[in-house]
């Protein structure tokens, strides 16, 4: 049997599962993700009477008219991809030539805006041409005479209308078949799902990044880094995910949130939210559209909220934050990036800096400033996200880890068997901290405390380096303490001093 993973075709054995379809087109899924299958589309993309027109300027939806020339298109449209520009004027654009069934006629018509005909140059039926109607006005077209050779509209991508020139061509036409149409559509998990002949399998997600939002771009490249995206919230019209809820982010770019888009909401309710689309709406201040998906729409349309959804982006991030600097050279000239060096460059040189900060403006420049320190001034942590939830989107948010992964804490105070840091966000504004994961006994030494709202000092962080039984890591009672984590490489604090600048990586168990 035959089934389709991702775009291409795939053979199988009668009978095969879900798993054998993914290893035979090397189609990887991330850990956790689900995987959209879909059954039946190709017999009803045959009958549709909606389009996607791909062009060289962009896309165009055309909805059919009932002018019988249903049957004039449907027996035309697999010769329509490749079409190029013939002529154009203010009025019109076609694309040709190409064999048809209609009965061009001589007549002078007059067609409106939007519509869409099969018109024929010479009048010879061979020469069939697709014409596109810019504006209203009359004209000879060869046309048959009793529709003016009208057999669609344009309903989608209007604004690309008047960009379409004679040097322009159609890449690709699309059937659209309604999503409700589907019936048999589903998600699952499961490896040994059993397949059937003519299923469509979306392993995944391909997002490309654009240029004129590199902040944007590295925002949706953090949500992404272990190569998927979580789905919190859905609608008629896009998928929302909330990983970066709350992270401040610029506006950089404005433009129509298409059918494909990928946003970001920089301000107000939701900031930080990113939304991918799956119908058209129009721009949106609030909305900075930072990319567009180029495969697996499909996946996203099928996604519910609580899924993990594999996700490909372009392009791959840069980000050498924690790595050894010899590693981040290495890898900064395999993609052609020049680096440069700032601060420490000892064989256990670790990176804790990049500048500039974001892949688009790396690549862009084509090279890189590194900073990098000791290794043993580089302390590795363990969060413990199913225990303080809420305090550490707090800790992150402060130190950074939302978005990389080396973030600064500095020393603020140093006593006896115990190490406070003071973080440089001042986010008590607006993130609460209320009491979560208290401790009940003996706190182990090398535990992460925060002061939680109970206390007066609310917010700090801190480290012990050994068991109490009394205080938490940050000097307070039990019950203004809050337990996050631990300092996995607890000896590396013992010499720091009050105003120095230890840097954190989190390390996932």
């Amino acid at each position: 049997m035959r089934v389709r993973v991702d775009g291409s075709e795939v053979s199988l054995r009668d009978g095969a599962t879900l798993g054998e379809a993914l290893e035979a087109a090397n189609a990887a899924v991330s850990p956790g993700a689900v995987i959209g299958i879909i059954k039946g589309r190709g017999e009803k993309a045959k009958a549709t009477d909606s389009y996607w027109l791909v062009t060289t300027k962009g896309r165009i939806r055309i909805d059919l008219l009932d002018t019988g020339l249903k049957d004039a298109w449907h027996e035309a449209v697999e010769r329509i991809e490749g079409l190029e520009g013939r002529w154009s004027d203010s009025g019109a654009v076609a694309f040709g030539n190409f064999p048809s069934s209609i009965s061009p006629g001589r007549g002078v018509h007059e067609y409106s805006r939007f519509d869409v005909l099969l018109g024929a140059s010479g009048f010879e039926s061979e020469k069939s041409q697709l014409i596109f109607i810019k504006r209203r006005h009359s004209a000879v077209y060869g046309v048959p005479s009793e529709s003016r050779g009208i057999f669609a509209r344009v309903v989608g991508g209007k604004n690309i209308l008047d960009r379409l020139e004679k040097s322009d061509s159609i890449l690709k036409v699309e059937p659209i078949v309604e999503w409700e149409d589907l019936t048999e559509k589903l998600v699952t998990s499961d490896m040994s799902f059993p397949l059937a002949d003519g299923m469509e399998i979306y392993s995944r997600f391909e997002v490309e990044l654009i240029q004129d939002a590199p902040k944007g771009a590295e925002f949706f490249l953090a949500a992404t880094k272990d190569g998927a995206l979580r789905v919190d919230a859905i609608s008629s019209s896009y998928i929302s995910s909330h990983i970066l809820k709350g992270e401040p982010i610029d506006f950089e770019h404005r433009e129509p949130r298409l059918e494909g888009a990928v946003t970001v909401r920089t301000s107000g309710r939701g900031l930080g939210h990113i939304f991918i689309y799956k119908a058209d709406r129009t721009s949106n201040p609030g909305h900075s559209v930072v990319g567009r998906v180029t495969a697996g729409l499909d996946l996203l349309k099928l996604a519910s909220p609580g899924q993990r959804l594999t996700a490909k982006v372009r392009p791959e991030r840069f980000m050498v934050l924690g790595m050894p600097l010899s590693d981040a050279m290495e890898l900064a000239r395999s993609r052609g990036i020049e680096p440069s060096v700032d601060g420490y460059t000892g064989d256990d040189a670790v990176v804790i800096e990049q500048n500039p900060p974001t892949t688009m403006e790396v690549l862009k420049a084509g090279k890189v400033s590194l900073k990098a320190i000791q290794s043993s001034r580089l302390v590795r942590i363990e969060l413990y996200d199913d225990l303080a939830p809420k305090t550490l989107d707090y800790f992150r948010h402060v130190v950074g880890l939302k978005e990389r992964p080396v973030g600064p804490l500095p020393v603020f105070f140093v006593y006896e068997n115990t190490v406070l840091f003071k973080p440089l966000i001042d986010a008590l504004r607006y993130k609460e901290l209320l009491p979560e994961n208290k401790p009940t006994g003996p706190v182990p030494a090398g535990s992460i405390g925060v002061t939680n709202q109970v206390a007066k000092r609310t917010g700090l962080i801190g480290v012990k380096f050994v068991e109490d039984r009394r205080y938490g890591p940050s000097g307070e009672k039990f019950e203004g303490t809050n337990i996050i984590g631990r300092v996995i490489d607890l000896d590396k604090l013992r010499d720091v001093k009050e105003g120095e600048i230890v840097y954190v990586m989190e390390e996932k168990r």
